[in-house]
């Protein structure tokens, strides 16, 4: 297990980073950076927790981050993350988010099946089923998404052969996708949100060009030691010429 940042004092957020040596796709470790500092830029102590395989979560952590990784990863550490519901149902009951970026947030439903056929199961914290499709879901999106009462447009890249679907209302879309395919190029939605558990297939990373999106994340995470407060606006011009760039390009 490797730390970087405040280990003494009671750092005000800790971050647990699960797999940082196995599901890094994409520079899903963007969304990392990003969430440390912005927090950082507003005067929040972090700490950040890499968690691998065999390892314990930090029993205070207050966001737990989750990337994308090829079928092969995902079947290595999937035991290994199922294992671990107690341990994600117990930070969750203390208010803390949980955070999936396309094989994190297939993990995080009931189960995935692989383009080979092979079935995985899942966290089952998400109501959502993963199966394989003709093709992938390759390109640019642009989505409208909604989380914890903010509305903001995200940019992103999306790559993926499972079609994802949302079985009940209690998973609800975290975005529509007016340019995209998202969730399983058929219904419109893109990612999904359960109380503190929120998934998405966008890379990029998708959060340093949707500061909204990190934002939210952070508040959410943060809220025990804010007690909701909104956290202070930062200067976002780079972010914001970073997403007009991003709305730009095509596939």
């Amino acid at each position: 297990m490797t730390g970087i940042g405040p280990g003494m004092g009671g750092p005000d957020l800790i971050i647990a980073h699960l797999y940082p040596d196995l599901l890094r796709t994409y520079g899903d470790r963007g969304n990392l950076i990003t969430l440390v500092r912005r927090a950082e830029w507003r005067g929040f102590s972090v700490r950040v927790v890499g968690v691998t395989r065999d390892e314990r979560i930090p029993a205070r952590a207050n966001l737990v981050l989750i990337g994308g990784g090829s079928d092969r990863l995902q079947a290595i550490v999937g035991p290994d993350l199922v294992a671990r519901r107690p341990e994600l149902e117990e930070l969750t009951a203390h208010d803390a988010v949980i955070f999936g970026i396309c094989g994190g947030y297939q993990l995080l439903g009931d189960f995935y099946v692989a383009a080979d056929g092979r079935s995985m199961p899942g966290l089952g914290m998400l109501d959502i089923t993963t199966g394989p499709g003709k093709g992938r879901i390759i390109g640019r999106v642009r989505a409208q998404a909604t989380l914890y009462g903010d509305t903001f447009e995200c940019v992103g890249f999306e790559n993926h052969g499972g079609r994802t679907l949302l079985r009940t209302s209690s998973a609800t879309p975290l975005a529509s996708v007016p340019h995209g395919q998202g969730n399983n190029g058929a219904d419109g939605t893109e990612g999904a949100v359960q109380g503190n558990v929120v998934g998405t297939y966008l890379h990029g990373p998708v959060l340093p060009a949707t500061p909204a999106f990190a934002d939210a994340l952070l508040r959410r995470a943060l809220a025990p030691r804010t007690k909701g407060a909104p956290l202070e606006p930062l200067n976002d011009r780079l972010e914001e010429e970073a997403h007009a760039l991003a709305r730009t390009l095509r596939r």
